[in-house]
Order: structure tokens, then sequence, then C-alpha cells
């Protein structure tokens, strides 16, 4: 039976089984390291393009506007400066705004941020512009001891409707944390998924975030035996948030008065969030074409050495060409089979590749949200391993032509004289 061209090229793989295995890696490791970076870089950029929301501005009292929206909105950490309600409201009255929400954050449930909220929270914020709050499961809270999980939160934890939990007081990674097991929590809602930095967080009315916190002076106050602490036994001191979503509404004209005027307070620190992000990604981009220029050159480097492990094996393989070619293969044939096995080599790279890419992305998605608190998505779409697998392989072709040649001029005559 005659040998096939594909079983002719699997045969001389296997035959240099390490050489043939070490350039395979490296093409791998070389397409892999493209695609993490690639497919990063978009998952990034979409998860915090989604996440500003529709609030055109985000006050607190942070020390810039990048790290303001980075815990308010990204929930990064939990904002390390407080701000009382009255500030709140005289800045609420001072300024024609179409629609303000006063959150405060710095309590979390099993490692994720509860974020504290006026109900108008759900009504006038919407997480992605454009796309309003939705409920899977249940409602949104009404009543104290209430809480709302994102879609991403319940998926993770397994919160189901009337489940108890109890918050702790801390942000998620604060080493000095406590549960605040005096009060019960009961879940009445789960959100559909928004594909943005929210789902991964847990909603409480602020009036009860207040009540926690005070309970916490007056068992300091008071000693253990303090009673439960109810909304009358709140001082004004207890009154704090940490951030204010607001918007301009239809009066998109007055928002640069309005943001020079609330600046020229020093107390506040003023952001908008999607030109946060527009600019935070600009100097990102600087740093992406850099490590996307060094993966090119790793690319690059894997075609290199498909060429040097090909040629340096041509010396060996020439009496095995000649006998092929005694045997009836012509020369185009010679440096098809040649150029055949330099793709090959290229193709299972690049498979190899895209495998490495996917697990190297979902492992860095969960120390980007381990470290930075910022979820990331951990897939790879095809467009991009389709151009960089394409371009891998062409690379490999192109690395196959030398020895390719070498094989198409291999001497029958030279090469068979006997051997001694």
């Amino acid at each position: 039976m005659a040998m096939t061209d594909l079983t002719i090229v699997r045969r001389s793989l296997l035959g240099r089984s390490f050489s043939s295995v070490t350039t395979i890696l490296i093409v791998a490791i070389a397409v892999a390291l493209m695609l993490v970076l690639v497919g990063l870089s978009r998952s990034a950029q979409a998860a915090f393009t989604r996440g500003t929301g529709n609030a055109e501005m985000l006050v607190t009292r942070e020390p810039s506007p990048l790290v303001s929206v980075l815990n308010s909105v990204f929930y990064a950490d939990a904002p390390a400066v407080a701000i009382p309600y009255s500030d709140y409201e005289v800045l609420r009255s001072r300024f024609p705004l179409a629609w303000t929400v006063a959150t405060a954050m710095g309590d979390s449930f099993a490692g994720r941020p509860v974020v504290a909220a006026e109900s108008s929270f759900f009504e006038f914020f919407q997480p992605v512009p454009g796309v309003a709050w939705s409920i899977s499961e249940g409602r949104f809270f009404e009543r104290e001891l209430e809480v709302v999980v994102g879609a991403e939160a319940a998926r993770t934890s397994g919160l189901t409707i009337g489940e108890s939990l109890f918050l702790t007081h801390g942000a998620p990674r604060d080493p000095d944390a406590h549960v605040h097991d005096e009060y019960t929590f009961t879940v009445v809602g789960i959100l559909e998924p928004t594909d943005s930095p929210h789902d991964r967080a847990l909603f409480v009315d602020l009036m009860r975030s207040w009540i926690l916190h005070a309970h916490d002076r007056r068992l300091a106050e008071l000693g253990p035996g303090a009673p439960l602490t109810r909304p009358e036994d709140i001082v004004e001191g207890d009154k704090l948030i940490t951030g204010i979503y607001a918007s301009m509404g239809a009066r998109k004209a007055a928002l640069p008065q309005i943001l020079a005027a609330i600046r020229a307070d020093p107390r506040w620190t003023v952001a908008q969030p999607a030109q946060e992000v527009s600019a935070l990604f600009a100097i990102v981009s600087n740093v992406d074409l850099v490590l996307r220029a060094m993966a090119g050159a790793v690319l690059l480097s894997s075609a290199a050495s498909i060429l040097i492990a090909l040629t340096g094996s041509m010396e060996q393989r020439r009496r095995q060409i000649a006998t092929l070619r005694v045997l009836g293969a012509s020369r185009g044939r010679i440096f098809g089979l040649v150029l055949t096995e330099s793709a090959l080599l290229g193709v299972l790279g690049a498979a190899l590749g895209a495998g490495l890419a996917w697990a190297g992305i979902a492992a860095a998605a969960g120390l980007v949200e381990a470290s930075v608190g910022v979820g990331l998505s951990a897939t790879l779409g095809l467009e991009p391993v389709l151009i960089v697998g394409v371009a891998a392989i062409a690379l490999a072709c192109l690395a196959g032509i030398v020895p390719a040649v070498m094989a198409y001029r291999t001497s029958v005559i030279r090469n068979l004289r006997p051997l001694g």
C-alpha cells in the first residue's frame, strides 16, 4: 500500500520527537503569550468601560479622581474617607443636579463588597448606560435587614432567596474585619447579570448600614450589654457616606460649570467615571503596545526555531530524501513534504498555545480580582485566536521555505552512494 504524504511527515516528526516537541512548545508559548496579552487587554477595557454606568460625576473625598472611580465604582477597595450626610445634603441643595444617590462602602460578605445605598439607587443609577437594573428572582430591598445580591455574587456564593447572612465590618481583604452578628440580613432579590463590576456586589439599605456602625459605637461606649441599636439611636456623627453618584440629566451643557464649582471646594474630589477610565487606558495602551511588540518578537523567534530545527535535520535526512526520489517522488513533492512538516509544527504549536492561553487568562483574571478587586472576563474571543493562530502558521510556513529548498536541491546520486 502506498505511503501517504501525511504518513511520511508524521514519521519524520516522530523520528525527531525531542526536537519536534521542543519546537512545538516554543511556538505554543509564543502564541499563548500574545493571546493572553490581547485577551486581558480587551477584557479589562470592556469591564472598565461597561462599569462606569450612567453617572456623569462621582463625588468623594478620596485622594484622586481615579482612586474614587476604582473604589466606589469598581470596588477595588473600600473608600478611605467618609463624608457626613449633612455635607451631602448641602451639596445636593446647592447645585441643580437632576439626580443624586448617596452610597456607603466598608462592609463585605464572604470577600464580596457590600454597597449601602438609598433606595433611589436602583431607580436612577444604571450599571451600564441605557441598561436599568433588573431582578432575576425576588425583589429590590424595601425594608431594613434586606439584601439584594448581584448575579456574580449569587453564583459564586450560592446565596438564594430567603437565605440569612451576616455582614462583615471591613473591606474584603481587611485583616481587622469583624462580623456584625447582632443583625441578621435576609436575601430578598437576585439581580440579572449586567456584565459589569456591580455583579460582584451585595446591596443593602443605607439606614441599616448606619445602624450597624452606630451599634459598634454604642458597644464601645456602653459596653457589651448595650441593647440593639434602633433608628432613633442614630446621631449625626453616625450618618456617614463614602460616595455620591450624580447626573445633570438633560442639562448636560451646564456640566462643566457644575464640575468646576464643586472642584473649587477643596473638600471634594470630583471624578467623571467614563473620562477617568478613558484616561487610564490611554496610559495603559502605551505599555500594552510595548508588551505586544515583545510578544511579537517571541513569535518571530519561534519561527526561527522551526527554521533552525528543520535546517539542522536536513544533513541527516538527505539519504531519506534521495530514497524517496528514487521511489518516484518529484522535487516538488519533496519541497511540499518539508513545507507541510513546517506548517504542521505551526498548527500543533498554535493549537497548544490557544489552550495554554485559555488557562493563562483564567489564572490571570483570578489574580487580578484577588489583588485589585476588579473582575475580568476569563474568556478569549475567536477572532484573536484565529488571527494569532494564522500568523503563527504563516510564520512557520515561511520558516520552512529554506529547508524545503535545501530538500528540493538534494542530489540523488551523491546521497545514495554506498556508506563506508
